[in-house]
């Protein structure tokens, strides 16, 4: 099931998306469930917006693919290495992004997104799913140069419009083998698989419950294949994850 949020005339909805149709569901999906209210909008209609706005934060987790770790020159860390993006980094599909004038080095980074949809910690990783919402796109957009001279990632990852995720929220995806391209002004630049991680999603969502609880609407992006490079104003960037969908984002200054 895809769970999208979109506005029509004003108030942000819910709805699951049926082909080129989204049916209307009533309330926040988070804590009311799906309740189809008997409305349909077809998506060309509507502008979709970022599925989810998290309640409290964003978990990132980086260096999970080995070929990304050495590309830029680092080690695999020995633990999963975690950092935090605040929710005002999110934005949503379609959306220009505004790049920050403190930085000439961007960088796009296309990521599986795993939505928290209930509150949990100390998960075993065996029992992950159970706690688990669904997956989306992700872009873990960086500021390279912020990033090399500020020690902390907290401006070089976390500025505003910095995680740009969508276009919806897949419920039922088998993440043990799923394809994650990124591609610049639609040139393929990232091409990897779930296969290649250093630890799996259970791990990863198993290792950020035992340092934070973590609440429904709580985003983990999980890393980032090899292939990550710099975003100049006017390009476009596709976040493409296999059986998901497309994330597209453009670029100003």
């Amino acid at each position: 099931m895809r769970i999208a949020r979109f506005v029509l005339d004003s108030d942000p909805m819910y709805g699951v998306v049926d082909g080129e149709e989204i049916a209307v569901i009533a309330g926040d999906p988070f804590f009311q469930g799906i309740q189809p209210t008997g409305a349909r909008h077809r998506l060309e209609d509507v502008r979709l917006l970022a599925p989810i706005i998290p309640r409290s934060k964003v978990v990132c987790f980086g260096r999970t693919y080995a070929a990304h770790a050495k590309e830029l020159g680092n080690e695999v860390p020995v633990a999963p290495l975690m950092f935090l993006k605040p929710n005002t980094s999110v934005v949503g599909p379609g959306d220009p992004i505004t790049l920050p004038a403190f930085s000439d080095e961007i960088s796009y980074e296309a990521e599986l997104a795993v939505v928290i949809g209930r509150i949990c910690k100390d998960v075993p990783a065996e029992k992950t799913a159970d706690v688990i919402f669904g997956y989306t796109c992700a872009n873990d957009l960086t500021a390279r140069d912020a990033q090399k001279t500020d020690g902390q990632w907290a401006r070089a990852k976390g500025w505003d419009g910095s995680c740009p995720i969508g276009p919806w929220i897949e419920t039922d995806l088998d993440v043990e083998d799923v394809r994650i391209q990124g591609r610049l002004d639609g040139q393929t630049v990232q091409d990897g698989d779930t296969t290649l991680m250093v630890w799996s999603i259970s791990e990863l969502v198993s290792y950020a419950s035992q340092a934070f609880t973590l609440l429904p609407g709580d985003i983990l992006l999980t890393g980032t294949p090899a292939g990550v490079g710099l975003l100049r104003e006017g390009q476009r960037y596709d976040v493409e994850i296999e059986g998901i969908g497309t994330l597209t984002n453009t670029f100003r200054r």
